[in-house]
C-alpha cells in the first residue's frame, strides 16, 4: 500500500472582502467567452453579502473538524488548503507542501459527483500546481468520489429530516422532496456519470427518510441560451407545481453542494425563495452537509482506505465504491 504524509483540501475558492469579487470572478471565467456585463451581474450577487463568499468560511470550519477528528483517532497527517480561483491557491499550497518536505499526499477535493468540474478540472489543477513547483512536488492522490457513502447519504438525510421538521407534522408527507445540483451542458453531462450518481444520491437519500417520491432539478446554469443543458430548471419545475395547485410546501435539497456557497446561498436562499413567495409555495431549504460528524468521520474512513492493506469500502446502493483512480478518458470538457 501507498504511504502518504498529507491530506490536502482542494476547493473552489471565493472572495472574501469587496476587493476580491471581480478579480475572483475574472479567475473563474479565464479562457471563457463570458461577456463583460455577465461578471458584473454575478458580482452584484456578491455584493448583497459584503463582496464574501461564505465558502472559504465553511471551508476553514470543515477544515478544523477533520483535523480534530484525525488528532483524535489517527491517521496523524498534517493538512493543507489549496483552491482553484483565490487565495490559498493550490500552487501556492502546493509549494509549502514542497518546502515542508511533503512527499506523497491525498487530496480531499470538495465534490461528491463525477464531472469535469467536479472531478477531472481538479485533477488538471493539482498537476497544473505541480508542474509550477518543478521536480521537489509532491504526488497528490485524489481520495474517490463518495456520493453513495454513507458518510455523505446519512448527514444528508439528517438534513433533510431537519428541514423537514420545520413543517407542522400533518404538513411533512405531503411536502415535495426536491433535490437540485448545479446544471451541465448536456453534452458535457452525457460523457460522465454526473446525472446517474445524483440520482443514485438522491433515491438513497430519499430512501433513509421511507419517502418513495422526489425530484431532480437543477439550478445556476450559465452560458448562452442556445446552448442546451440539463432540466428541470429548479425555476421551471416550481412553476409548473404551482399552476398544477398540487403542493403547498417544498423542501428544497442542495445534494450537489457541500457547502453554502453562492450557488446555495443566493440562487436558492434569494432567487427562488422569491419565486416560491411569489408563487405561493412554502419553501424550507435543507442545510448542505457541512461538518455534520457522520460526514467527517467519512474523510477518515476514505484516507484509511488508502492505507490500509484490507481496506474496508463503504458504499450504499448497487453502483458500489467509485475506483480509486479515474479512468484517464472520464469527464472530458466536450
Amino acid at each position: 500500500m501507498a504511504s502518504y504524509d498529507a491530506l490536502v483540501l482542494v476547493s473552489f475558492g471565493g472572495p472574501e472582502r469587496p476587493d476580491d469579487v471581480i478579480p475572483f470572478l475574472e479567475n473563474v471565467v479565464r479562457g471563457k467567452r463570458v461577456p463583460p456585463e455577465r461578471i458584473a451581474e454575478v458580482a452584484r450577487h456578491y455584493e448583497l453579502f459584503g463582496g464574501q463568499s461564505p465558502l472559504n468560511a465553511q471551508n476553514r470550519a470543515f477544515l478544523a473538524a477533520v483535523i480534530a477528528d484525525l488528532n483524535r483517532h489517527g491517521p496523524h497527517l498534517p493538512v493543507y488548503w489549496g483552491n482553484r480561483n483565490w487565495h490559498p491557491l493550490l500552487g501556492d499550497t502546493v509549494r509549502q507542501m514542497a518546502d515542508d518536505g511533503v512527499r506523497h499526499a491525498l487530496a480531499l477535493v470538495t465534490s461528491a459527483f463525477a464531472s469535469y468540474s467536479g472531478c477531472r478540472q481538479y485533477l488538471e489543477d493539482i498537476e497544473r500546481a505541480r508542474r509550477e513547483v518543478g521536480p521537489d512536488a509532491p504526488k497528490v492522490d485524489k481520495l474517490r468520489l463518495f456520493y453513495n457513502h454513507p458518510g455523505f447519504i446519512e448527514p444528508m438525510a439528517d438534513r433533510v429530516a431537519a428541514a423537514l421538521e420545520q413543517l407542522s407534522p400533518e404538513r411533512r408527507a405531503a411536502a415535495r422532496l426536491v433535490f437540485t445540483a448545479h446544471s451541465l451542458p448536456v453534452a458535457m453531462a452525457a460523457k460522465c456519470a454526473y446525472e446517474h450518481q445524483l440520482r443514485q444520491a438522491c433515491h438513497l437519500v430519499a430512501g433513509q427518510l421511507g419517502r418513495q417520491s422526489w425530484q431532480l432539478v437543477y439550478q445556476s446554469r450559465s452560458g448562452p441560451p442556445r446552448m442546451p443543458w440539463l432540466e428541470p430548471d429548479v425555476g421551471e419545475y416550481l412553476r409548473g407545481l404551482a399552476d398544477s395547485g398540487q403542493a403547498g410546501d417544498v423542501v428544497l435539497v442542495p445534494i450537489g453542494f457541500l457547502s453554502e456557497h453562492m450557488e446555495v446561498v443566493y440562487d436558492l436562499d434569494v432567487e427562488v425563495a422569491g419565486l416560491c413567495e411569489e408563487l405561493g409555495l412554502n419553501m424550507v431549504r435543507s442545510a448542505v452537509v457541512g461538518t455534520h460528524p457522520r460526514f467527517v468521520q467519512m474523510i477518515r474512513e476514505l484516507i484509511s482506505e488508502r492505507i490500509n492493506e484490507h481496506p474496508t469500502r463503504l458504499a450504499m446502493g448497487p453502483d458500489g465504491p467509485s475506483p480509486d483512480r479515474c479512468p484517464p478518458d472520464c469527464c472530458p470538457v466536450r
